[in-house]
């Protein structure tokens, strides 16, 4: 019997929370796509988890059973990963970063050039990030650093982060739009539009990019999801929804039949490079850190100086 461990993750959290809510919030993840998480692994081993109540999820005794064994079962599943992979980007001098769509854009030729003189005979391997995974591809070991735009403080204690600088979201309209004429927009101007979504797997992420905090409690109405970058300015030139992105990809990356424009009410993202709390990083990590530092312009100034990170590094990889 084979079992994804991401739904032995989902039920451990939901053992130790109690309740779906919180373990939806301490994963990243909605509500209902833990909700499925868990009645997945409970059909994949033919026996009940949980029972269900308006108290919360209590687990029944094969759910305290399985309780028991997951996290020495995950700790030695990532510890293989980690080593494993660790192993393999030692032996071929690779960095693997991921990215949000358009915002590589922030990084260029300059940066690899700096990381270069860092560490030499090292090269950065680039990955657009996953958004049916709301660690990019960190908590697996497939990258060692992502490039997010992110709320301040939200993802503390969760993720280590090096900033950059902050960044406004801005919003993306089709260039037929009644508002794409105006040089800037009010966040209550937008609230009744339709927006083009990313998936639901996304968890947090998508909260976050359809502005649900500023919203107040005013529903999301939903045009269209896409499933990567350019499904999701295809939808927007097509007139499918709106959708908020980085004032980088406004400035940076032109796509015809979309027009960009920034929006009072919106929150600005702290851009940085993160890695998993608890995960020490590496000479190679810390060197690409201070090479975006030295050459990596963010809301139109070059980020902050200062220290290259928040956690001591670990050695030469």
């Amino acid at each position: 019997m084979d079992i994804d461990t991401r739904l032995l993750r989902y039920f451990a959290a939901v053992y130790e929370e109690g309740q779906l809510t919180a373990a939806a919030a301490r994963l990243v993840v909605s509500q209902p796509t833990l909700t499925k998480q868990v009645r997945q692994l409970e059909t994949v081993l033919g026996v009940e988890l949980f029972e269900r109540s308006r108290a919360g999820m209590t687990p029944t005794p094969a759910g305290h059973e399985l309780a028991a064994r997951v996290p020495a079962l995950l700790t030695a599943w990532e510890q293989a990963l980690r080593a494993t992979r660790q192993t393999a980007t030692l032996g071929s001098g690779t960095l693997r970063v991921g990215f949000e769509g358009a915002t590589i854009n922030l990084v260029g030729l300059a940066t690899v050039e700096a990381f270069g003189r860092h560490m030499p005979g090292w090269r950065v391997e680039l990955r657009q990030n996953n958004w049916f995974d709301s660690s990019s591809g960190l908590a697996s070991g497939e990258i060692d650093l992502a490039l997010w735009h992110a709320p301040p403080g939200v993802l503390d204690g969760m993720y280590n982060c090096a900033p950059l600088g902050v960044e406004e979201r801005w919003v993306a309209l089709p260039t037929g739009h009644r508002l794409a004429g105006r040089d800037e927009l009010d966040l209550v101007e937008l609230l009744d539009e339709a927006f083009v979504a990313i998936p639901r797997e996304a968890g947090f992420w998508r909260d976050y990019w359809l502005g649900v905090e500023e919203r107040r409690g005013h529903p999301v109405r939903i045009g269209a999801v896409a499933h990567n970058p350019d499904e999701w300015a295809t939808a927007v030139a097509c007139g499918q929804g709106i959708g908020f992105a980085p004032a980088t990809i406004g400035r940076l990356s032109q796509r015809a039949g979309v027009v960009y424009r920034p929006v009072r009410g919106l929150s600005p993202s702290r851009v940085g490079l993160y890695w998993p709390a608890g995960r020490l990083l590496t000479r190679a990590a810390e060197a690409f850190v201070r090479s975006c530092r030295e050459t990596v312009a963010v809301g139109g100034r070059v980020g902050p100086t200062g220290p290259a990170v928040q956690t001591p590094s670990n050695g030469a990889g």
